[in-house]
């Protein structure tokens, strides 16, 4: 029978989001496509520094064992495939145990999204991202550049999510953005017991719980995740009325009202945090690896 990736987590990720490939990219902007493929031929056997998914892909892939593969990692790259052979030499030189890819020279690769039963799509290129979003796969422009906290708790995945436009729809944030934070508390109070509609993140939050229950205590990784939001009482009780209405559980809820993410994402350390505005990802990815999601009123061009 074929190989089957239902059932299983499944990452698909560009090679630039696992893997530190800024000076080769700084080239490809430079001098062109062939000097790029160049460098990455010269280059063959020089494994790549780790990128910025790096961390929560080893994390994740931790959660298989000989007797169930819970989690598959794919690459999904606008490189080239002789710049794949680099990306494959580099996970297999860094402990990754990587089998499937696929490389575009270019063209968008979201198209294979679908195929591949994606529940994430981590890449630093905004317009694929946006594409993935509008095709229903959770998917968030990743920045190479953020710091990384993955390595101070070895046995845990912590992941954490901003609420609404990620979690959550919209429909609260659009009140937000139109009328002030006094109609957005009286409407989010009134409609505390209707929950909210998905965000674009929904599905990921709930293959993450599927994941850690199928895992049991098989593997000695664990999750945790955490809300965090800028909602404050009495906004926050249909966040949490809604995680209930869906069946989900988070470890952690940070109500913050306006408090600065960053020292609060500092302090629980995530592998990856996700935010619809950029304002919380430039606070976020000074202390931790942060992806963007363009979706939802705050990001309308």
């Amino acid at each position: 029978m074929p190989y089957s990736v239902e059932g299983k987590l499944v990452v698909a990720i560009s090679s630039r989001a696992l893997l530190d490939f800024e000076d080769e990219n700084r080239v490809f902007e430079r001098d062109g496509e062939g000097a790029y493929i160049a460098l990455q031929l010269a280059r063959l056997d020089v494994p790549a520094r780790e990128g910025v998914a790096f961390a929560l892909v080893k994390k994740l892939l931790a959660f298989n064992t000989p007797q169930a593969q819970r989690v598959e990692v794919v690459i999904l790259s606008k490189n080239d495939p002789v710049s794949g052979l680099r990306v494959f030499r580099s996970a297999e030189r860094a402990g990754l145990r990587l089998e499937r890819g696929v490389f575009t020279r270019g063209a968008n690769p979201y198209r294979y999204l679908d195929a591949l039963k994606a529940n994430l799509f981590l890449s630093a290129n905004e317009n694929d991202v946006m594409s993935a979003l509008e095709s229903k796969v959770p998917a968030a422009r990743v920045y190479p550049e953020s710091a990384q906290a993955a390595s101070r708790h070895s046995g845990e995945v912590r992941i954490a999510f901003d609420g609404d436009a990620v979690l959550f729809s919209d429909e609260a944030e659009r009140v937000y953005q139109k009328d002030g934070l006094d109609a957005f508390t009286r409407h989010e109070a009134a409609h505390a017991l209707q929950p909210l509609p998905p965000g674009p993140f929904k599905p990921l939050l709930e293959a993450l719980q599927r994941l850690q229950a199928a895992a049991g205590t098989d593997v000695p990784m664990r999750l945790r995740t955490a809300l965090v939001t800028a909602r404050s009482a009495p906004a926050h009780e249909r966040a949490v009325r809604t995680l209930m209405d869906w069946n989900i559980a988070v470890d952690e809820a940070m109500f913050l009202g306006g408090l600065d993410k960053g020292a609060f994402l500092k302090a629980f350390e995530p592998d990856f945090y996700f935010d619809d505005q950029r304002g919380h990802v430039d606070s976020a990815r000074a202390h931790v690896a942060a992806g963007h999601v363009p979706y939802g009123v705050a990001n309308l061009r």
